[in-house]
């Protein structure tokens, strides 16, 4: 028996691309494939639907194992990373207590927030005090002009507690150029080289210090796509690296100097995708400066889950949008990684939003095991060509970037912040009209949540004081979430102190006026409205009068298209101005019944957020 063996394959034989695609065809019955099943994606390229594994020929991110050159699977043996939770330190000594804490809750990556007027060595040794950096990591951010002398103060802080200073995890985030794009500080060339140039020097004693930061991250919430937040960020490291090399530094040096601080958009695949062609091109910029070691091409990420995708209304689904974030980078194999608080998007986050968001990481890595396979998704026909083809996407635009004089040009003229006002637009766009969907603001909302009170002021989130002498003329990046338009719209209804009543006229095919009912509630609900809901009414004349007892503002007619040429009328008359009169749907006698006086239909192809911004400017001055 031992020796008799199944084989399954034997009775499926292989079947080839060409094979298949004659048997799409046949079932597209005339349809056009390209139109039909190519995705075109945002990120300017085409996915197909289906691949297979004479796709994998040819291509880079195939070739190399985990922890090797070009770490297109990692930059290590494992799929580790760490646990990150950020702290603003007014106070060091209760800094330092939070830290612990957070410690013995699971996390092992700490951002400290330094306030530059208290940046001392006695504040250093209270910060850090108990905190192993070599089972820890520390990172701090402080005001650019203080980069340097923080160097010097780790240095001789850890120097004194006699710790082996090569184990140790370090990082500071100094990034003028970040600084310009966000806060639209007018640095010369000469200003920014000194900074850096000066930490560079001021860190050497702790050699695997990373000083030098690519504050990717804001592009990201800018609205950027996979494509441009890394294309960017690769000319953003490559200019850090010239201005390193010039000044003296060697290529090793230099690199090992460097880390990526990435945002994590909702595109899935996308997203893990990125990080790997992010290692793969960062490998070979960083080779053609001349490395002697390989292992100073490894680019460090810390990732940070997205501000852009947020929501204030049903703010929980935050906690399914970051999760999917996490995931994703993840399973790419990033250094570290930060959830943002569910809440983030309206108040200053609490305990039990920040114990949320780092469980989010710990079932993850702790429960599901995410952290024990490097690189899953290596081998997948579909990442594997999306890593090759976001990398080549990518590279143009890096490439174009290193054409027009580097990315400090590209940042003082403004180019960059010109492609993010336009991709911030588009997107927004795309989230007026349902393209984009986020659930709870734009389609499918809770109809009954307020969220005006639940919203706090906040002030300006970087409070260091850094560079306030300093002129702000360069172009800032866009800060709208892709949510703001959709909620300022909902808050504009809740301070009117009216919350328009929409009516449902439901009448004639059931299946179709019911469907129709629901994406119109739907459809209301997003601006605020309350919606009243109908079964169905034998007659037009009926339902208006139901709609006149329910105090209604707005009657919506829900039928079929067939039957909306008598119905429609009928219900225009009846309702002879008292009420706004809209028609759920686009049917064929659309034209005929504006000739008539019906002005209003909603439908899947109109503006969601313009037409609502429409009726809410006839609703509210009633």
């Amino acid at each position: 028996m031992a020796e008799n063996k199944l084989h399954f394959l034997d009775d499926f034989p292989a079947i080839s691309t060409q094979e298949w695609m004659d048997k799409i065809t046949a079932d597209l019955k005339g349809a056009d494939f390209n139109k039909k099943l190519v995705w075109r994606t945002t990120e300017g390229f085409n996915v197909m639907p289906f691949y297979r594994a004479e796709n994998l020929e040819g291509l880079q991110t195939t070739a190399s194992a985990p922890g090797e050159f070009p770490f297109v699977r990692g930059n290590k043996g494992d799929n580790s990373w760490m646990v990150r939770q950020d702290i603003r330190t007014s106070d060091a000594a209760a800094a330092n207590a939070k830290a612990k804490e957070l410690v013995r809750k699971g996390v092992d990556s700490i951002g400290f927030k330094l306030d530059k007027k208290e940046l001392s060595a006695d504040y250093i040794s209270i910060l850090l005090d108990g905190l192993d950096a070599s089972k820890v990591e520390l990172n701090f951010k402080v005001c650019l002009r203080k980069c340097a002398e923080l160097a010097s103060l780790l240095v001789s802080y850890f120097k004194g507690t006699g710790a082996g200073l090569s184990s140790l995890k370090l990082s500071i985030e100094c990034d003028p150029l970040s600084k310009m794009l966000v806060k639209g500080k007018d640095l010369s060339n000469e200003t920014i080289t000194g900074i850096i140039s000066e930490t560079v020097r001021n860190a050497a004693g702790i050699p695997s210090m990373e000083v030098v930061g690519v504050n990717a991250e804001c592009l990201a919430n800018a609205g950027a796509y996979c494509s441009q937040e890394l294309g960017y960020a690769l000319a953003w490291g490559a200019q850090y690296m010239t201005w390193l090399t010039d000044a003296g530094f060697t290529a090793d040096e230099a690199a090992r100097r460097i880390k990526f601080n990435f945002g994590i958009g909702g595109n899935y695949f996308m997203e893990i995708a990125k990080f790997r062609a992010a290692r793969l091109l960062w490998s070979k910029i960083v080779e053609a400066y001349g490395i002697g070691d390989k292992d100073s091409a490894k680019m460090a990420i810390h990732a940070t889950t997205s501000t852009f995708n947020m929501t204030t209304f049903d703010a929980y689904v935050n906690l399914l949008r970051t999760q999917t974030e996490a995931m994703s980078a993840a399973i790419a194999g990033v250094d570290s990684m930060t959830v943002l608080p569910f809440d983030l998007s309206y108040k200053a986050s609490d305990d039990f939003s920040e114990r949320l968001a780092r469980n989010q990481q710990l079932l993850l890595r702790e429960e599901a095991h995410f952290d024990k396979v490097v690189d899953p998704s290596a081998g997948s026909y579909y990442i594997e060509n999306l890593t090759s083809m976001l990398a080549g996407e990518a590279w143009k635009i890096f490439l174009s970037v290193d054409a027009a004089g580097g990315f400090f040009k590209a940042v003082v003229d403004g180019s960059v912040q010109d492609a993010m006002e336009a991709v911030s637009q588009k997107r927004k766009s795309d989230v007026a009209t349902r393209r984009e969907v986020y659930v709870g603001t734009n389609q499918f909302p809770n109809f009954t949540e307020k969220a005006e009170d639940k919203i706090e002021t906040q002030a300006c989130s970087c409070k260091c004081g850094c560079g306030d002498d300093e002129k702000t003329s360069i172009k800032t990046l866009p800060k709208d979430r892709a949510a703001s338009e959709f909620e300022a719209l909902r808050l504009e209804t809740e301070k009117s102190g009216k919350t328009p009543k929409v009516f449902m006229l439901t009448i004639g095919n059931l299946a179709m006026r019911l469907a129709r009912s629901q994406f119109s509630c739907n459809f209301f609900a997003c601006a605020g409205c309350q919606v009243i809901d109908n079964i169905g009414f034998e007659t037009v004349e009926s339902g208006v009068e139901a709609a006149q007892k329910a105090g209604a503002d707005v009657i919506v007619l829900c039928s079929s298209d067939d039957e909306y040429a008598q119905y429609a009328p009928e219900a225009f008359k009846a309702v002879a101005g008292r009420q706004l009169f809209v028609v759920a749907g686009a049917p064929a006698c659309m034209e005929d019944l504006q000739k008539q006086g019906i002005e209003n239909f909603i439908h899947v192809k109109v503006n969601v957020l313009e037409t609502l911004k429409s009726f809410n400017s006839k609703l509210l001055k009633k």
